[in-house]
């Protein structure tokens, strides 16, 4: 083997390594995004992150939307809602 095969193999290796490690971080995005928001689904949403990653990211981005939808009122604001409603 040459120098310039071993350095095709190391580009090939790095290539392949990233290719994964951006599938991962796009499959654990939108449920980390949903955890930090303290959305009440969080954990729904953390799963359909990895089930579109079997897919094909197809939904994925109704997953991310999903991500930043449905957030919970703050617990001051919760309570006025409440008291508005009776």
């Amino acid at each position: 083997m040459s120098t310039l095969d071993i350095f095709a193999w190391i580009v090939l290796l790095v290539l392949v390594v990233s290719t994964v490690l951006v599938v991962v971080l796009m499959a654990m995005l939108p449920g980390m995004i949903a955890r930090s928001r303290n959305h009440p689904w969080a954990e729904a949403v953390s799963v359909g992150g990895w089930v579109t990653l079997f897919l094909g990211f197809v939904l994925w981005p109704v997953v991310l939307i999903w991500a930043y939808v449905d957030v919970p009122l703050p617990a001051g604001r919760a309570a006025d809602k409440v008291e508005a409603a009776r």
